[in-house]
């Protein structure tokens, strides 16, 4: 794997900043944007997203990046059962229920393989920073 500078180079990141950009996106229009504590609850999951990716990164060693990666990973948990309940309310339409969803399942798959690195990483003694 390349080394990794920063932490807007992880693709898991760039990947929850876009899924965050359409949270945003979808919680600013139609009664989704009037359902204040759902509208909230979805912003605030997404971006605890990029938010924990970020600085997980910026923690020294490998050990405590797992660990935001995993909360992460919870968080994109999060945010698609929220959109369950968006949907339940018809607040979204199926459509963009799918495409965002498939947004949250990229999302998981990446940060899924990037713990699973990680945690390989470590038995070879190598650090990831």
């Amino acid at each position: 794997m390349v080394k990794i500078s920063r932490f807007e180079d992880i693709e898991a990141w760039k990947k929850a900043r876009e899924l965050t950009k359409k949270i945003y996106e979808i919680t600013a229009q139609g009664n989704l944007a009037r359902d204040f504590a759902l509208k909230d609850q979805l912003r605030r999951a997404a971006i605890s997203i990029m938010a924990n990716i970020a600085e997980g990164f910026e923690r020294e060693g490998n050990k405590e990046f797992k660990q935001f990666l995993a909360m992460a990973k919870g968080s994109v948990g999060e945010v698609k059962a929220q959109l369950y309940v968006a949907l339940d309310a018809s607040y979204l339409d199926s459509d963009s229920f799918e495409k965002i969803t498939a947004l949250t399942d990229e999302n998981a798959r990446l940060l899924a393989g990037f713990l699973k690195y990680l945690k390989n990483s470590d038995h070879k003694g190598s650090k990831f920073t």
